[in-house]
Order: structure tokens, then sequence, then C-alpha cells
């Protein structure tokens, strides 16, 4: 069932969402983002919007350099820093044939229209102590034109993701592969990997029944103990691509792919083209790509989801990775990763490219970012007047409430009151504003703590003037200013 929420604007998924009016047992976790539907109780003249990633000044970070590198395409990165060395890996996948861009030199290509003809697609590795110069080794593994002098892993796989499943017992599985054999029957089909780089023969999962011409990627979700995997179906009659899921609990035997999100039926020409998942503090989110069909553009979007089946797209139309000015190395298409989280910062890996979905375009791997936590903001929805943001019942496990808020030229104030009740614990007019931009401002009364309300359950208010709230923790650690 299609649906709009007043909490996150027009958002088109499948399935109907966590109804705020039924929350009713208090929400108990370390931090709470406020895009996540289950916290918020209500709103008043206060709008969620996604925030806008800042692209790396040094991008891009790798380009169409190698022989085997013949069109990134979409690039489909998969991109993982190593806690153990510290080591950044990538891996990618750019068409190793693509008989049209090998035969047409650039000089002809504005004269011509692009006809890929025969192509294959690999998957390459690369690495970086830093995450902005990479590496391409040559790891002999793959023959490429004679020769294993190259950082191919696989050749066939398309739209390979690759996930690091940190709970996997056996070595030998311990990297795995979610890809669709478009070069076959078209089955989606995993592989298995001791370091990522050799892998395992091809296991077929055609139980799938999904046409995986994306970015397939999957991973394990403790709250339903399955792996999830994120694939592609298509409506064609409608002419539509749809994001589809499958799960499974052992990365072999996999349900059949259902339909999870599909474009909005008022902009139908704005369709999901991948969605990589990821989980972070609670909530599952999906940097879902929207292949604009009239200008041949793809940007990268924000959904969210409280349990991988049912999703939601944030502020649908602005983009977490925006495309950039024509002629820069991501001015026409955007397909990001799924993040790497630092301390400090969110990277945003993501394939650019130079030219249209469907032309001739060169492609790179680039990089944006966000500041923790930093995925959408309430703010006020008209100038001049204060957003009000009421949660539902929380567990106060501390006496330090932080919030992470932008209030550079306006202010952010806490309130608290009885779960359930209207009783003021800790007022609003009492509160001392935060003025600044914080990751983890400390909330403060003039009069009053939250000393003797530990343990018990209370909601929040948080007001913004000319301000964005981003999230919120109890916490007796500061995480910066």
């Amino acid at each position: 069932m299609y649906g709009t929420d007043i909490v996150t604007g027009s958002c088109y998924g499948i399935g109907s969402m966590v109804d705020p009016q039924k929350h009713s047992k208090a929400v108990q976790r370390r931090r709470y983002l406020l895009l996540d539907q289950r916290i918020v109780d209500r709103v008043e003249n206060a709008t969620l919007r996604v925030c806008q990633a800042e692209k790396d000044a040094g991008s891009p970070l790798l380009k169409e350099d190698k022989p085997w590198e013949v069109r990134y395409d979409n690039l489909y990165p998969n991109v993982r820093r190593d806690p153990s060395s510290g080591r950044y890996q990538c891996w990618y996948s750019p068409f190793i044939v693509d008989e049209a861009t090998r035969s047409t030199p650039v000089a002809d290509r504005s004269k011509t229209t692009y006809e890929p003809g025969r192509r294959e697609m690999g998957v390459c590795y690369a690495e970086s102590r830093d995450g902005i110069t990479w590496t391409k080794p040559e790891l002999g593994l793959v023959e490429f034109e004679g020769s294993k002098n190259n950082n191919l892993v696989a050749r066939g796989p398309h739209g390979a993701g690759v996930y690091f499943d940190p709970r996997e017992t056996e070595a030998a599985r311990r990297y795995k592969m979610f890809y669709a054999d478009c070069d076959g029957d078209g089955d989606i089909s995993g592989a298995f990997s001791p370091d990522g780089k050799r892998w395992s023969e091809a296991v077929r999962f055609p139980e799938i029944e999904a046409e995986g011409d994306t970015h397939n990627n999957a991973m394990w979700v403790s709250s339903l103990g399955k792996y999830v995997g994120i694939t592609r179906l298509w409506d064609h009659p409608a002419e539509q691509r749809l994001v589809a899921r499958t799960e499974s609990s052992d990365f072999v035997n996999w349900t059949k792919a259902l339909e999870v999100m599909r474009a909005d039926p008022r902009s139908p020409d704005s369709q999901p083209y991948s969605m990589p998942i990821f989980e972070h503090e609670g909530v599952f989110l999906g940097l879902v790509t929207i292949f604009h069909v009239p200008t041949d553009t793809v940007q990268t979007e924000l959904a969210w989801s409280p349990d991988t089946v049912r999703w939601e797209r944030i502020d649908a139309g602005s983009p977490v990775v925006a495309l950039g000015p024509a002629g820069s190395p991501d001015s026409g298409c955007a397909y990001a990763a799924a993040p790497v989280f630092e301390d400090d910062e969110i990277r945003l890996y993501y394939g650019g490219s130079n030219g249209p979905h469907t032309s001739w375009r060169d492609g790179f791997l680039c990089l944006a970012r966000l500041r923790p936590d930093r995925f959408a903001a309430f703010q006020p929805s008209s100038a001049g007047a204060p957003g009000l943001v009421v949660t539902h019942p929380v567990k106060v496990t501390s006496d330090d409430l932080r919030i992470n808020a932008d209030a550079r030229g306006g202010q952010v104030r806490a309130g608290l009151f009885e779960a359930g009740g209207s009783a003021g614990l800790l007022s609003l007019d009492q509160a001392v504003p935060i003025r600044a931009d914080v990751l983890s401002g400390p909330c403060r009364w003039r009069e009053g703590s939250l000393r003797a309300l530990v343990g018990k359950e209370v909601q929040l208010a948080f007001e913004l003037q000319a301000a964005r709230a981003f999230s919120f923790e109890f916490a007796r650690a500061r995480r910066g200013g």
C-alpha cells in the first residue's frame, strides 16, 4: 500500500509503516535518530529534510585507467574499513568488455549514439591506507586478454554486492558476494571468500526469481536472525523498475524476491534503480538511487525502514548525494555505496559519471561526507516561527541528555514531560538555549536536572528556532563539539 506520512513527507514504499499512535512501550537505545518514525509522536511546524553530503575536494579517487576498465558505468562500489588493519577495501564492477566503447574513439562519440553491443562485467579490487589514495594491486588471480597481471577478482558477476560477515565461523565464507549472472540465465547467485580476493565458484539462487541488473547487496540482520538481500524486479507493463527483497537463514536458500519499493505514482518517471542498505542506531537506511527517465540521470536519495520489509523514502526528490555541475565527474550519475562510519564523519563513496545513464560517459569513484548522524534533520517548516518535535516515551538512562543539532543563527531548547501525560518535568521555558553547531550538545535547565528522572519514562520536546535537529542521546561521555 502506498502512503504519505506527516512526519516524513512524501514517502513511497510497500507495506504499512509503524503507526505512531500505537506505539506504547517506551523505547530504549543508545542513540535516537529523529528520522525514525517510531520515535516521533507529533510535530508542529517542523519538516524532516534530507541532508546533502559535502563532496570531497580530492575526488575523483579512481578512474578508468586500466585496459580491463573499459567502462565504469554505474561502478556499484562496495567499501569497508578493516578494523584489524585499518586498511580500506573496495570492490567495484566495471564493464571489462564493452564493444561500443572499445571500438569508438572519444572524438567520434559525439557523432553517434551509444549502443552497448557485447558486454561483460567483472569485479575489481582496490585498497587504501586512508580511503583517499587507492592502489589497484596486481593479484594474479583472473585472466584478462592472456594475462593475470590485474586487480580482477571475478569475471561475469553483474552488480556484485560484497559483504564481510563478522559472525561467520567458517573462514572460507567470511566474505560473501551477492550478484546477478547476467551473462548466463539471469539468476541471482552468490560466492564466498576467505579474504575478499579468492572467490568460490558461483552458487545459484534461482528461487529468488529476480532480474537483478542493479547493485545487488545483502547483509545479516540480527533482529530477524536472517540475511536480507536487496535486488530488482520489473513491472514490465508499467515500464517500472522495482526494489525487491529476499531473505535467507544460511546465504544459500533464499525466498522469492518481493517488491518493497517503486516510484511514487505521481512521478512515475523517477524510478528506484538500486538500494544499498545498512543499519545505524537501530534504524535500517537505504541509499536509493533514483533514475530520472526524461533527463537520463541518476542521483542518490534516502529511505528508511524499521525492519527491512517496509520502506519509505525520506524527503523524496532531495538527494543525499547530488549531481555535480555540467562537465564534472558526477554530472550525470551518482550511485552511492553503503557508508563507512568513522568516529568523526560518515563517508559516502559513490560511482560518479560525467554523462547520462544510457549515453557515452566516463566513470569515477568519488567521495562525499556527512557529519555523524546527519542523514536527515527536522527544521521549522515556516520561517520566523519555531518548530516543535515531541517524542514517544523513552527511558532516561543517565542524567545527561545531549542533542546533535545545528543552531547557528538560531536556537534549540529541550523540555521533558510525563509519559502519556501533560505534567511538565523540565520546561522549555527553563531550558538553556543551545546556539551553536553541536554533535553532542548538553541540554541544561536554569532550574532542575535529570538526576531524579533516571530510570523513568518521559517524553521529550525539542523546540527549533531557525535550527535543525538530527539525533539525541542520554550519555555521560561527550562525543565532540
